[in-house]
């Protein structure tokens, strides 16, 4: 529509050209539709005033909706921004937890130390991919919001100056100021029919995101967004998270029954376990098959694994004392058995520490969760306030464009007459 009207006011320029050119050939025809149109002073007026009032109207909804959408708009940026920041910190805390289990476990276990290591760098690349990606991808999303902000802002402001002008300069009855103010508010109509094809186009490209998460919200695996996101199948993600379960679950139980050992070899029983502080290590995964992560199942006397170090140092005999002095004082663990046994402990409570994020990672919840509120909670109102802002915008096209016709009808109806300052019909001139 844009093109349109920029055309017909490219030819309806040269047709005044060519008219003014073979004017003296055409003055009867031009009279005579002049004198037709001094009928009209009255009715072509009040148009003029119905249709500025509208324009007033359509261009203040659009500054209205202009920062309505602009919040909305904001608002969901940030939400999905928000869901990447996430990801990367949650991978950043799971690298730092790798990188202390595969130095605490080098001296003991070097397969699994390299194999954390190598898990450790592609974490980390993916982690920089991420924050490339938010961040190469942010910075223009701030500058087309804020561009089409501000178009849609100065368009509107521009517009109801130029209605105001051209009230007072009808009013005044200033032909030239009037024919400036026509050919000036024809380029500005034309943008504001790029506006509103803009503002149709993000309207539509609104409904279809919408529908895409609602879509990826009910059924993740068969979504569009699933190729494109950096999702793990959800048959691969349990595999995973179920292998830890089972390693971890089988690790606590097997320290569970040493523990059981050591309560008959150092004949403790139930009536001084607080006195030892010595009771069995909480196992926050749940049997086969699924091996949950549920923590809250552990008893209330159960210790977490990574304070078996400290239990363990009441029964360690350290190297600067002798074998006699530590049976005597009931310290049987040997040293290295103590410091191999508190690197696994110790890798094992940073790796529940982290498990968490683990498992949000592997099942994508955080991208999941951030859909689930774009969809319940933001799309409707985002959708709804850029729907007002083409309406808006479609409105003061309109409007404009009728105001447009009506100012170059009443120019022609003005030209060489005479007028009192804020009269709307001309002077009667004097017969001689």
């Amino acid at each position: 529509m844009a093109g349109v009207w920029t055309l017909c006011g490219i030819c309806f320029g040269i047709f005044l050209i060519f008219k003014n050119i073979s004017s003296s050939e055409s003055s009867s025809s031009s009279s005579s539709f002049t004198d037709h149109l001094d009928r009209y002073y009255l009715l072509l007026f009040m148009m003029f005033l119905l249709l500025t009032l509208l324009a007033i109207v359509a261009a203040s909804f659009v500054i209205a909706a202009n920062q309505r959408s602009l919040q909305r708009i904001k608002k969901l940026k940030n939400t999905i921004v928000s869901a990447g920041d996430d990801v990367s910190k949650s991978i950043r805390r799971l690298i730092t937890a790798m990188t202390r289990i595969q130095y605490l476990l080098l001296p003991y276990d070097r397969k699994t130390s390299q194999e954390l290591n190598v898990t450790t760098h592609r974490l980390g690349k993916e982690s920089r991919t991420i924050q490339n990606f938010v961040r190469s991808h942010e910075r223009p999303i701030d500058v087309a919001i804020q561009t089409s902000y501000v178009a849609h802002l100065v368009i509107a402001m521009v517009n109801l100056l130029l209605l105001i002008a051209a009230l007072v300069l009808l009013l005044s009855h200033w032909h030239p100021g009037l024919i400036f103010i026509i050919c000036f508010c024809w380029i500005l109509t034309a943008l504001c029919w790029v506006l509103t094809g803009f503002d149709f186009s993000l309207h539509t490209f609104a409904q279809d995101s919408c529908s895409a998460f609602e879509d990826y919200v009910q059924d993740p695996q068969n979504n569009i967004l699933s190729s494109i996101l950096p999702c793990m199948n959800s048959t691969n993600s349990d595999e995973i998270l179920t292998g830890i379960g089972s390693t971890v679950h089988d690790f606590i139980g097997e320290l569970n029954l040493q523990i059981t050992e050591v309560y008959s070899r150092i004949k403790l029983n139930e009536q001084n376990d607080g006195l030892f502080g010595f009771g069995m290590i909480c196992d926050p995964f749940s049997g086969a098959p699924n091996y949950s992560y549920v923590p809250e199942v552990c008893p209330e006397d159960a210790i977490p694994i990574g304070s078996i170090p400290d239990i363990l140092s009441r029964f360690t005999c350290y190297n600067e004392n002798s074998t006699q002095v530590c049976s005597r004082n009931g310290k049987i663990l040997p040293e290295d058995t103590y410091n191999e046994a508190s690197a696994y402990s110790h890798s094992v409570q940073y790796m529940l520490n982290v498990f968490p994020d683990l498992q949000n990672l592997a099942e994508c919840s955080m991208v999941k969760d951030a859909f689930s509120d774009v969809f319940l909670h933001q799309c409707r109102p985002f959708r709804t306030s850029l729907r007002w802002l083409w309406a808006s915008m479609l409105s003061l096209s309109i409007s404009m464009m009728l105001l447009e016709l009506t100012w170059i009808v009443k120019a022609f109806q003005e030209k060489g007459r005479c007028f009192s300052r804020c009269s709307i019909f001309p002077r009667q001139s004097n017969p001689l």
